[in-house]
């Protein structure tokens, strides 16, 4: 462990100058490898910032952005004509809209945008590629796509364990609290440390 910490305090010195935004990173969990070598990670999400709002520093090194799903995950579909009537579709658009201008604005070395099977790309084209989080590592499934300039991790696969119609073991997390949707969205820790290994 002493080993370990001198090297990571090493890495540190060499990292702190590069910034990585998270925008509605939530817990964090994606970023987490980057905070841990050093990286000067700053955390935009909600409720404590808007990213609407949010005015960025210079010299970001990389973007990673998770907008929240809830209007269009394809898990929800049923619910997307009401969505559009109600403004809910409009208002998640926005935060979408507000990370990319973050992205053309400061013109990072990487970024990667995240969100699950759905209609997204109806907005931002087609994703640069999916996963599963079984594919680093983690046995579930819940496959998620990804858009951006970044380099694909390498992928470190395992036999998930599905639980249910739609695969993943987060379903039996069951109902539509606040905090169910927090547990259901977290990054998973495997695929959190390939995209940092691949995306330096």
């Amino acid at each position: 462990m002493r080993y370990l910490s001198l090297f990571s305090g090493v890495g540190g010195d060499l990292n702190a100058h590069k910034i990585i935004l998270d925008l509605c990173g939530g817990t964090g969990a994606w970023s987490l490898p980057y905070r841990e070598a050093g990286y000067d990670v700053r955390l935009i999400t909600q409720p404590e910032h808007d990213v609407r709002l949010y005015e960025p520093p210079e010299n970001v090194y990389g973007i990673l952005a998770a907008p929240p799903c809830t209007h269009f995950s394809g898990s929800g579909a049923q619910y997307w004509n009401q969505k559009d009537e109600d403004g809910s579709t409009l208002e998640a658009l926005s935060i979408v809209d507000a990370c990319m201008r973050i992205i053309l604005v400061t013109r990072p070395a990487f970024w990667c945008m995240e969100n699950p099977i759905g209609r997204l790309r109806r907005w931002i084209l087609a994703p640069a590629m999916y996963f599963n989080p079984c594919d680093y590592g983690d046995p579930y499934t819940k496959r998620t796509a990804l858009w951006g300039r970044l380099n694909a991790p390498i992928r470190n696969p395992v036999e998930p364990v599905r639980v249910c119609s739609q695969g993943s073991w987060l379903m039996k997390l069951g109902g539509k609290s606040e905090r169910t949707k927090q547990l259901r969205s977290i990054t998973p820790p495997g695929f959190a440390r390939a995209f940092f290994e691949a995306n330096q």
